[in-house]
C-alpha cells in the first residue's frame, strides 16, 4: 500500500481557527510612516486640548481697540503653539495619503479625546487621598475639560475634513503641482470654520466674557494659525516630498478624491 506523505494530509487548526503551527503566530504590522504620522496627530490634539484649559494674554500693559475689536492685548489659549501642528500634519496626510487615510486619522484623534474626557471625569469624582491637597486644583483644571473637548471635536471635525476635502479637490486639478496653492488654500478654508466653531464654544471655559475679547480671540487665532503654516511651509514641503520619494505605494488613483 502506498503512503501518504505528510504534506497532503489537511493541515491541523488550533482553538483560533487557524492554521496550527510549530512557533507562536503574530500578526504583521503594515509598514509605512502613516502610523507615526497619526500617532503624532492624535497626540497633539491630546496634549493641546489639555493646554487650551489655560488664558493667555500679551502685551496686558496696552490698549489698543479698532471699533468693536480689542486688538491688544492678545487673547488667546495655552495651546496657541502648538495646535498649527495638527493642521500641518493634517496637510501631509491629505498630500500624500488622501482623503479617507485622513479622515480616518480624525477618527481616532476623536476617539481619544473621548477616552481623556471619560478618564478625567472618572479621576475627578475617585475619593483622594488623605494626604492629597489638591483636589480642587485638579477639578479646576481638568473639570473644564469636557466643553473644551466638545469645542475641539466639533471644530476639529468640520476644519479637519474641510482641510483635507479643500487640499484633495485642488490636487485633483493641480496634479503635482502648485502644492503652496493646496497648504494656504485648504489651511484659510479649515482654519476659518475650525477657529470660528471652536471659539464659539471655548471662550467662556477660559475667562472671555466679552464681544471684543471674542472677536480678538478668533481674529488673531485665525491669523496665527495660518501664518505658522505659511512660515513652516518649507519643512513642510520637505516631509511631504520625503514620505512621497519613500512610500512604494504612492501613485495617481483612478477614483474620485473624496474616495480615494
Amino acid at each position: 500500500m502506498r503512503r501518504v506523505s505528510d504534506s497532503t494530509k489537511p493541515a491541523e487548526h488550533g482553538e483560533s481557527g487557524r492554521p496550527a503551527s510549530d512557533h507562536a503566530a503574530f500578526a504583521q504590522v503594515a509598514r509605512g510612516y502613516y502610523t507615526p504620522i497619526v500617532a503624532l496627530f492624535t497626540a497633539t490634539l491630546i496634549v493641546s486640548n489639555v493646554c487650551a484649559t489655560k488664558g493667555v494674554q500679551f502685551f496686558t500693559d496696552h490698549a489698543v481697540t479698532v471699533g468693536p475689536l480689542e486688538m491688544l492685548p492678545i487673547t488667546t489659549d495655552g495651546a496657541f503653539f502648538l495646535f498649527p501642528l495638527a493642521y500641518i500634519l493634517g496637510d501631509v496626510l491629505s498630500e500624500v495619503y488622501g482623503f479617507r487615510a485622513t479622515r480616518r486619522a480624525i477618527y481616532y484623534g476623536f476617539g481619544a479625546l473621548l477616552l481623556m474626557v471619560a478618564c478625567f471625569a472618572i479621576a475627578i469624582q475617585l475619593p483622594p487621598a488623605v494626604f492629597y491637597e489638591n483636589q480642587e486644583a485638579f477639578r479646576t483644571i481638568l473639570g473644564t475639560t469636557p466643553q473644551l473637548v466638545a469645542a475641539g471635536l466639533a471644530g476639529y471635525f468640520v476644519g479637519q475634513l474641510l482641510n483635507s476635502a479643500t487640499l484633495v479637490l485642488i490636487k485633483e486639478r493641480t496634479r503635482e503641482k502648485h502644492l503652496w496653492a493646496r497648504l494656504i488654500g485648504s489651511t484659510v478654508v479649515g482654519e476659518l470654520a475650525d477657529t470660528l466653531i471652536f471659539c464659539s464654544i471655548a471662550a467662556t471655559a477660559i475667562g472671555i466674557d466679552s464681544w471684543a475679547q471674542f472677536a480678538n480671540y478668533v481674529i488673531i487665532g485665525f491669523l496665527w494659525k495660518t501664518l505658522v503654516e505659511i512660515l513652516v511651509m518649507p519643512i513642510t514641503y520637505k516631509v511631504i516630498a520625503l514620505l512621497k520619494k519613500h512610500e512604494p505605494s504612492y501613485a495617481p488613483k483612478d477614483f474620485d478624491p473624496l474616495h480615494a
